[in-house]
């Protein structure tokens, strides 16, 4: 199979893997190379994949969308980190996730103004 993982700005995962392994909102799940097509809602969690060499590596992803066509899995989600070693992976997750957060946090603050200084200017206008 081909797994690629889409984040907005790139792509983070584009390579031949053995097996996949993630999380929807009824519970977890593995597809294989002869699954049946599937279309999956992820829940923010880890998503599991074997490399064709058996190597384990590990994805933490927020929410996303996983579809499995033929022998193409792809997985779109907002964020996500990757990593083979899980400690260091959750120091990632902190750290990266806590700063897009707060980002997060000041652009709504931002669009709350704008639109209340908007609002306020037409009723000006009347």
């Amino acid at each position: 199979m081909q797994l690629k993982v889409l984040l907005p700005t790139q792509v983070l995962v584009d390579e031949p893997v053995a097996k996949v392994t993630a999380e929807a909102e009824n519970g977890s799940f593995c597809l294989l190379p002869r699954h049946v097509d599937f279309v999956a809602a992820l829940v923010p969690g880890l998503l599991t994949f074997e490399q064709a060499g058996g190597a384990e590596e590990f994805l933490a992803i927020d929410e996303g969308v996983l579809v499995k066509c033929g022998e193409e899995v792809l997985v779109s989600t907002r964020r996500a980190a990757r990593g083979s070693d899980l400690g260091q992976l959750r120091a990632t997750i902190d750290e990266k996730f806590t700063v897009l957060s707060e980002h997060e946090r000041a652009a709504r603050d931002a669009s709350a103004k704008l639109e209340a200084e908007m609002v306020r200017r037409f009723m000006e206008l009347k």
